[in-house]
């Protein structure tokens, strides 16, 4: 742009990082850019709106206004944010970064955003605030830039590899305001969450990761995440979340951390996410993780219909998930499987099968309700697209969710969705095995079934799990949440 060698005037540029949503956890993708700023002498401030609410002088005082946009529900929550920013600060320039910036820019551009940023966006982030401290603001918001998205401009078609910094949390909301983790005797852990990598190596096509990142990830030093894991430590977590997509992408640095974290942090739990594939493929790490601290493991089980699952380009079959279970079990490991119940392929026989899966497999209290009730998003830009019977299946995009909605041909499949998610908003303070057997009638109802009851013999079995009611690996709508 021709300002590189214009000096920065850091006065001219008071930035302003919002979140809208992530998980129910204190937002790694505020502190984290939040901390690459800073190192730059600018003035930041960072608000997540889903626990403490933004005011006019904030938005008024900051040129830049930058909103992480990492999920569906978090990018759908920001459309009023972005109206009150336009209405409030015209002047400012109006950044959207994260996974679902790049896949939303058209609808982005409509709602005033003038840089779209995608993965690894932190040093794009400092970039921008540069150009903007040189007076480059104009430049920039008529070119519509994008300084890395999915395209690559600034990353040669790559995502960036970025060295890496400790987060910056201060000025957020204090740990114990965010989920926790309920314990089997009814204890609550307060509740921490890092990063030790980003991206993914692989290519589900139903995965906002995939566009992004197209088949890379990247490692954060172990120091690093040592470093963030400590500040929150000392802040009050018993309990550290590793939000990464799947945390055995590098099982070698996976191993690194956990010894780091069980050497360092004694009698403070983690929890991560593993693909069912890596838990086959990596079984031998299943004790080492028991033995460091690890509570619980999330997998993104999506089905149990092998036809699903290779629609999905998932990686496993159904016969892999039951070996998953035995070896977790075995182990000593919980482990907490997520769904996408409801796909244009699933029938309700398919959903009943389901439902006795999960019973026979003893995983009732494993399983959050809210996954028992999820809808196969097709967004903006997914790979799903290029299956001939989703093309067929969806309706034109919905710029209202940001979606290519469908609807099932068989019209009880879409019916039974309805009803399963009134169910488990109906059971949000019930215990897990309540809101299994109230949808297991309605799966038996609607697939025209003998009654029958789940195998529920005795007192539930209690597993450890996050409190946060939506807690899941697929977005809900959010006027649900």
């Amino acid at each position: 742009m021709g300002t590189e060698n214009t000096p920065l005037d850091l006065s001219l540029v008071r930035i302003l990082l919002l979140a809208t949503y992530e998980l129910g956890r204190q937002p790694f993708g505020l502190a984290s850019p939040a901390a690459w700023l800073r190192r730059e002498g600018f003035d930041v401030t960072t608000v997540d709106t889903s626990r403490t609410s933004v005011d006019d002088d904030q938005i008024s005082a900051a040129s830049l206004v930058a909103v992480h946009l990492q999920m569906h529900t978090a990018t759908r929550l920001a459309e009023p944010l972005l109206a009150r920013v336009r209405r409030v600060n015209p002047a400012a320039h109006i950044c959207g970064y994260g996974l679902y910036a790049p896949l939303n820019e058209a609808w982005l551009r409509e709602q005033g955003v003038a840089t779209v940023l995608g993965g690894e966006f932190e040093e794009a982030l400092v970039t921008l605030a540069a150009e903007l401290a040189r007076g480059a603001g104009s430049p920039l918001r008529t070119a519509g830039s994008v300084l890395q998205g999915l395209d690559g401009q600034s990353g040669g078609g790559r995502v960036p590899k970025l060295r890496f910094i400790q987060p910056d949390r201060s000025g957020l909301p204090p740990l114990e305001s965010y989920a926790s983790v309920q314990m089997p005797d009814g204890t609550r852990r307060v509740s921490g969450a890092t990063e030790a990598s980003r991206g993914c190596k692989h290519l589900c096509r139903h995965c906002p990761i995939v566009p992004v990142y197209q088949g890379e990830f990247r490692v954060v030093p172990v120091d690093v995440v040592m470093a963030d894991v400590a500040a929150q430590v000392s802040a009050g977590a018993a309990h550290v979340s590793f939000g990464d997509p799947d945390f055995l992408n590098g099982p070698a640095h996976a191993a690194r951390v956990v010894e780091r974290f069980a050497a360092e942090h004694a009698g403070v739990s983690y929890d991560v996410t593993i693909k069912i594939e890596h838990l086959l493929r990596h079984a031998n790490l299943l004790p080492l993780l028991r033995r460091t601290g690890c509570l619980f493991v999330t997998s993104a089980v999506e089905s149990v219909d092998d036809a699903v699952l290779a629609k999905l380009a998932k990686g496993h079959t159904r016969a892999d998930f039951g070996r998953v279970v035995s070896l977790c079990r075995d182990a000593g490991l919980t482990l907490s499987p997520t769904f996408v119940s409801f796909t244009p392929w699933t029938t309700v026989e398919g959903y009943l099968d389901l439902i006795d899966t999960i019973d026979a497999l003893d995983l009732v209290e494993h399983v959050a309700p809210i996954q028992l009730a999820i809808r196969l998003l097709v967004t903006s830009r997914s790979a799903l697209l290029d299956l001939p019977d989703i093309r067929a299946a969806v309706d034109p995009f919905d710029a209202c969710s940001l979606t290519w909605p469908w609807r099932h041909r068989d019209a009880r499949v879409d019916a039974l969705q309805r009803d399963v998610i009134r169910t488990v908003g109906e059971h949000a303070q019930s215990r897990r095995s309540d809101a299994f057997e109230s949808i297991a009638a309605l799966a038996v109802r609607a697939a025209g079934a003998s009654p029958r009851l789940p195998r529920l013999g005795g007192p539930a079995r209690m597993v450890p799990s996050v409190t946060e009611p939506w807690y899941c690996c697929a977005e809900p709508d959010p006027e649900l949440i």
